[in-house]
């Protein structure tokens, strides 16, 4: 089969990298791809929002199945070109996809289908903000403010006092630090607990869970500073009991997929759900209508099934035919950034090491903002450089094995969090076991 990835960051690299080692693929093209997918498929040079160019490709080269990992193409109608076209492509439609790239749609599906979530006020002009927030009491502190469209997973505030809050919103609707995202702004309780990932496929109708993961959204240790697009992840998630798997399931995926097929945005796809385990209950953070980055670094390394069948199975609408099957070992993804990311930094860096880092036991280096300069070298061309994943039978094993890897990593003004899957570990060693979270998650759902 011919396979065309289209993205070129650290969660394109690792779907690259998985269905690389499908028997069933025999040319794998990504586009635009970066320096490290160069390694295992030939890069195109087409930009990811291109969605007529890359129909075109698909089409002149016959390609077979068209896997798209970010979601702008998607948000730019990328799967009606292709299926117009009558050609197979994974993702979602621009329709469906407005649960991600519109969170004032999401946050208002979710109280049209009772799925449980954060209470909301949605405003339209920034008078509109600082009056909503006016309104609250200092009990209702911190506030979490939320720019509408596509951030890049940047576009959200948690404010801790009402000025902070109204500067934040200045920042979103009048200095517009996110661009047109922020026509809109959501003004959204705080939620308290534990933050989980949950992933699950979708052909319109079944419902497939992946496994559990967690990852770090915030740029320093201790959950501190600015949100990023993700520092870190591991999995299978340590909080996550089989009777919270299997609430989420009932109370969040099926009801979603339902509901969409209902209002005439049939999803086929993968939809992530950010979920809060709080003392009430899971409650959706948001979704997105793509793999994770960097939960795909985690969560591929797992999967012992084939790729490709699943995505073609959700493709062709029968995914109630295949099984999954995942790996009891657990994975870490240490990400290696520029100093000054998410505001600004420095690329054209050169990345030394990554021979070395890789070939250590049990690690995979993703790359994610990385590209080749004229003399073949890799050099940094991004804010988020690289994926370092490790894989073991136990979260210490792993967590070692990643940031062993990482020291052999050296780029100038290089950045990681040093604390990614430490709780993970130090639950594990309380518990001496495995965790449910493990378990549990083969077949579907209606």
């Amino acid at each position: 089969m011919k396979i065309l990835v289209v993205g070129g960051g650290g969660r394109e690299h690792a779907l690259a990298w998985k269905l690389r080692q499908s028997p069933d693929v025999t040319e794998l093209y990504v586009a635009p791809g970066n320096a490290g997918i160069a390694a295992m498929a030939d890069c195109v040079p087409i930009d990811a929002s291109s969605t007529v160019e890359l129909a075109d490709f698909a089409e002149k080269l016959r390609v077979d199945l068209t896997v798209v990992g970010p979601e702008l193409p998607l948000t730019l109608g990328i799967a009606d070109e292709f299926e117009k076209r009558g050609l197979k492509l994974f993702g979602a439609s621009a329709a469906a996809t407005e649960i991600e790239s519109s969170k004032v749609f999401a946050k208002e599906f979710m109280v049209r289908h009772k799925i449980p979530t954060a209470k909301f006020t949605c405003c339209a002009s920034y008078e509109e903000a600082v009056t909503t927030l006016r309104k609250r009491s200092k009990a209702e502190y911190p506030v979490v403010l939320k720019a509408d469209g596509l951030a890049a997973g940047k576009g959200v505030v948690i404010a801790e006092s009402a000025s902070d809050a109204e500067g934040a919103a200045a920042d979103i609707m009048k200095r517009r630090k996110f661009g047109t995202a922020g026509d809109r702004i959501l003004v959204e309780d705080f939620l308290r607990g534990r933050e989980v990932s949950f992933f699950a496929l979708s052909d319109g109708e079944y419902v497939l869970p992946l496994v559990t993961c967690q990852d770090y959204k915030r740029v320093a240790d201790a959950d501190r500073g600015p949100n990023t697009g993700g520092m870190g992840a591991f999995s299978p998630s340590v909080h996550v009991s089989q009777e919270v798997f299997e609430q989420v399931l009932e109370e969040v995926f099926i009801p979603a997929i339902r509901g969409m097929d209902q209002e005439g945005r049939t999803y086929r796809g993968v939809l992530y759900a950010g979920i809060m385990l709080t003392e009430q209950g899971p409650r959706v953070l948001e979704f997105n209508a793509r793999f994770g980055d960097p939960e795909a670094q985690v969560l591929l390394p797992r999967l012992k099934s084939n790729l490709v069948e699943l995505l073609l199975a959700t493709v062709e609408r029968r995914l109630d035919t295949v099984e999954v099957e995942w790996s009891r070992d657990r994975t870490v993804c240490v990400v290696m950034a520029s100093e000054g990311y998410p505001e600004s930094y420095q690329t054209g860096r050169s990345v030394d090491g990554l021979e070395k880092a890789g070939a250590l036991q049990g690690v995979t280096i993703f790359h994610a903002g990385t590209k080749q300069d004229e003399r073949g070298k890799v050099i940094s061309s991004g804010g988020r450089v690289l994926g370092v994943t490790a894989q073991a039978g136990t979260f210490e094993e792993a967590r070692n094995a990643a940031y062993a890897a990482a020291e052999l990593i050296h780029f100038s003004n290089r950045y990681f969090r040093k604390d990614i899957a430490r709780e993970a570990e130090t639950i594990e060693h309380k518990a001496h076991s495995d965790g449910a979270s493990a378990r549990g998650t083969q077949g579907g759902s209606r």
